[in-house]
């Protein structure tokens, strides 16, 4: 992991946290959960990104989903991209939502859709921390005002599309008052097409910016298994071994389990909720990506009947997580139960 400071002296966000950054919540905040959308155009995930091949054929399918958030008593927090906030479907589906506090409006920001586009298209720029820091800061303000004028509501929590966070985003965060980032993503590495690794990162909400109020709100992925407590070491050696780590799991010897519906199934993300609770952490990081909401858009989601079963995972992830004592949160209740 690297050590690294943005040219204003802000700590990165991927400069490891010291014991005293983590992030104490008021007594009464207990153990909490929140819902993060990756809200964002549909492409072809096979094929090489481009600036014009995507649509937004899914976007209606957000109003279901927000009503179904409401049944459950959930707020949802919808991380939106240029082409989300540009479209004025997406802002009428789910104002009345964000002006009624049922949801809330964060930013993702995919760079290689979200003006000025001045950079070479390619892989290694597709992480937006790699981009020169004023590029980055360009397409993030711009992306920022764009969902604010869409919505009527200032965002205050961020994620890197691709998780790519770079030396500058934790100062372009700060500038712009946004007060939670969340595009870590513990015990992945995406350093072979250039992302950073976040192998060996901690699934704990820390300070990366006290004074300016920034923390990092990881999303949660643990270990399972009888091997589990050798999972970040271990799991990594594996990469290159699919069969073995699929007979690991297959054995219940070593398992990553990330908190999405997206390639888990109910029975791991109850597993992996019963851990992350053992391992005493104050918040749950749920995520998924919006296109999965219409079937043909994602890898998870091929059919009405895969619909169905989607929204019987949340179901079952809910109820779990209700009978474990683990209430919803918002983004505003993160904020205000933390103490600085």
């Amino acid at each position: 992991m690297t050590q690294n400071l943005s040219s204003s002296g802000v700590p990165g966000i991927l400069r490891p946290p010291r014991p005293d950054d983590f992030v104490s919540f008021a007594p009464d905040f207990g153990t909490r959960f929140i819902l993060t959308v990756d809200t964002e155009e549909e492409f072809d995930w096979a094929k090489p990104l481009d600036r014009t091949s995507h649509g937004l054929a899914h976007v209606p399918r957000l109003g279901k989903f927000q009503q179904f958030c409401e049944g459950m008593g959930v707020v949802p927090i919808y991380l939106v991209d240029f082409p989300i906030a540009n479209d004025p479907n997406a802002a009428e589906i789910l104002a009345e939502a964000v002006a009624a506090r049922k949801a809330e409006i964060g930013v993702q920001l995919h760079p290689w859709v979200s003006p000025p586009f001045t950079e070479e298209l390619n892989v290694h720029n597709s992480f937006a921390g790699n981009l020169p820091a004023e590029l980055e800061r360009a397409k993030f303000r711009k992306l920022r005002e764009t969902v604010e004028r869409a919505f009527g509501a200032g965002p205050l929590i961020y994620r890197a599309g691709r998780y790519g966070v770079g030396p500058n985003t934790a100062a372009i965060l700060s500038e712009a008052a946004i007060a939670i980032d969340t595009s870590v993503r513990p015990h992945f590495d995406y350093s072979a097409t250039g992302g950073p690794d976040f192998t060996g990162f901690p699934l704990r909400p820390w300070w990366i910016d006290k004074r300016n109020g920034l923390m990092e709100m990881p999303l949660t992925t643990v270990f399972a298994g009888s091997l589990r407590k050798w999972g970040q070491a271990l799991y990594p050696l594996l990469w290159r071994v699919p069969r073995m780590r699929g007979a690991l799991a297959r054995l219940v010897l070593l398992e990553r389990i990330p908190l999405t519906p997206e390639g888990i199934t109910l029975d791991e993300a109850r597993r992996g909720i019963d851990i992350a609770l053992d391992l005493g952490l104050p918040v749950l990081t749920f995520s998924f990506h919006s296109p999965s909401l219409r079937p043909g858009h994602t890898p998870y989601v091929h059919s009405e009947d895969d619909l169905d079963r989607f929204y019987d995972w949340w179901r079952g992830v809910f109820e779990h997580l209700a009978e474990s004592g683990v209430r919803p949160a918002s983004v505003a209740e993160v904020i205000a139960a933390a103490q600085v």
